[in-house]
């Protein structure tokens, strides 16, 4: 196999390129090395940006440092003439009383993120015993409740203020779920950054219990994720099955609730999306490339067993799962999308993320100009499969058969097909081969051009009749040979045939009319025989 990379990976190199996205960059990601991949984007027309043009563009200001929940408080550091002490135990003799009321300054201030329950392992001091019952008390056994089902507090919060017009804040009941439970601690993660409407993440995950309408049992369904690098605006869309159109489909709703498509889209290697999972260059699944390629947006699989990749949608899915979905079941699907749909606007869009600690949709406001615009067509659906070439060079489709260019007979191809017509593709490039019109069951469709040039004949001579059969000579005036409707030609046909083995003749089917004999081949032809007495002679008959 010639070291050359496939389309799908040559266009997936050029959007990064255009991107922006540094040689080096790329290269971790796609794992292809430097040296190929500036090739690819020369070839293009993209810019490379060269070495250390970020150093002379100018370097970033730093960061605001932000001191989360899961730190203990520090003591400030004493100021000592501009110059650090070191000496682990000072001589609290020797400090002024100016440098003892510095050296005792108060901790700082934590910050508290929205992930539910607090990351130090210890309670707060202002959580501990005071003269003032808890505002929580009274909803004691809900809380307990949902505590019991594996809510979090966040979403215990929210069904109290929705549901029983709860006061308080999320602090009092994350306090007091936490004396209920303790403490959790959640590993550390490291955080991608993307531009605004360069990045989207998507993946599956379970869902709430419905009951299904046919059966009328409560189901397992399927919780699909669109979540956007930058804002962290997520579109959560509820199915029960899953398939190769539906997962294309949910993307086109997500699409268009978002009002654009991203540029990239990264994946799990799940089998709607990717053929052939590969650490270098995987195989994607046709429908689904073709519904990016529509939209304009470029797919991306992770690595074998690296979810971290994708960690925010990750994260999107099990915010869901675990807040507003928890031990929920609804009666029907559109119940249950209605209430994901309410909790969504009314709450995970207006949170304070996190990680970015500002609000989602303002976020999202910002991004979504920068999101690729939606075509003025959906995408035409169709469904795809292999097929080998007949001996009469044709393709069965649904069964009705369309035809190839010579030469492909016993050969595979690729072939697409939808409501109205049928695309038959080279396997290797990938290149359109015929379209054709959809044709009945038992139909044929072949293009002028695809018929031989002439046909084939075989002559070949029989042995007189027996003496006991009566001499007759049945000549086929007119004689269509449609084996499988590729050729259409005339020719004659001329032997003995006895009166008693007519009727027996194992392809055809005799009926005896007025002054002629009519033939009908089921299989192969129709013919029409005119009966003419000749003597016994050698006959000769042609075979085309």
């Amino acid at each position: 196999m010639a070291n050359v990379l496939k389309d799908e990976k040559k266009q997936q190199i050029i959007a990064l390129g255009r991107l922006g996205w540094s040689l080096r960059k790329i290269q971790e990601t796609t794992r292809v090395r430097r040296e190929t991949i500036s090739a690819y984007l020369r070839g293009a027309g993209v810019e490379i940006w060269p070495p250390g043009r970020w150093k002379r563009e100018g370097k970033a200001k730093p960061a605001i440092q932000v001191i989360t929940g899961s730190e203990a408080a520090k003591p400030a550091i004493p100021e000592s003439g501009g110059q650090l002490n070191f000496n682990p135990n000072p001589d609290p003799e020797n400090l002024s009383a100016k440098g003892k009321a510095k050296a005792t300054s108060k901790p700082a201030i934590a910050v508290i993120t929205d992930f539910g329950v607090g990351l130090s392992g210890q309670e707060p001091e202002n959580s501990r015993g005071t003269g003032s019952a808890s505002t929580c008390a009274p909803y004691r056994e809900i809380i307990e409740l949902g505590l019991s089902r594996d809510r979090n507090a966040r979403a215990i919060w929210q069904d109290l203020v929705s549901d029983h017009g709860f006061r308080g804040g999320y602090q009092s009941v994350r306090r007091f779920a936490y004396k209920l439970r303790g403490a959790q601690v959640l590993p550390a993660r490291a955080v991608i950054h993307t531009a605004p409407g360069e990045e989207g993440q998507v993946d599956y995950g379970s869902g709430p219990m419905v009951r299904e309408a046919q059966s009328g049992k409560y189901r397992r369904t399927r919780l699909f994720v669109l979540t956007l690098g930058y804002s962290r605006k997520a579109v959560r869309l509820l199915s029960f099955r899953s398939s190769t159109r539906i997962w294309a489909e949910l993307h086109e709703k997500a699409f268009r609730r978002l009002g654009g498509a991203p540029r990239i889209l990264v994946l799990d290697n799940l089998r709607e999306g990717v053929l052939v999972p590969d650490i270098y260059d995987a195989t994607l699944n046709p429908l689904y490339r073709d519904v990016l390629a529509h939209y304009g947006a470029v797919a991306l699989p992770c690595r074998i067993q690296d979810p971290d990749r994708k960690g925010k949608v990750e994260r999107s899915v099990g915010h869901a799962k675990n807040t507003p979905l928890k031990g929920q079941r609804f009666e029907s699907l559109e119940q249950a999308q209605a209430y994901l749909d309410r909790w969504e606007t009314n709450w995970a869009d207006t949170r304070i993320h996190g990680t970015t600690k500002r609000q989602v949709a303002a976020m999202f406001a910002e991004e979504k100009p920068t999101l690729l615009p939606l075509p003025v067509e959906p995408f035409r659906y169709y469904q795809y499969g292999e097929r080998v070439v007949h001996l009469d060079g044709c393709v069965e489709v649904e069964a009705a058969y369309y035809g190839l260019p010579p030469g492909w007979i016993g050969r595979g191809v690729k072939v697409q097909w939808d409501e109205l017509c049928v695309r038959i593709l080279d396997p290797k490039t990938g290149l359109l081969l015929r379209e054709h019109i959809r044709q009945k069951r038992g139909w044929y469709r072949i293009q002028p051009e695809d018929h031989p040039q002439r046909t084939p004949f075989v002559w070949c001579s029989c042995s007189a009749a027996p003496a006991e059969w009566a001499p007759m000579s049945v000549h086929f005036a007119t004689l269509f040979i449609a084996s499988r409707a590729k050729w259409a030609c005339g020719a004659s046909w001329a032997f003995f045939l006895s009166p008693k083995s007519m009727a027996s003749l194992p392809s055809m089917k005799l009926a005896r009319q007025p002054s002629r004999w009519a033939c009908t081949n089921t299989v192969s032809c129709v013919a029409t025989l005119s009966v003419v007495r000749k003597p016994p002679s050698v006959c000769a008959r042609s075979i085309p």
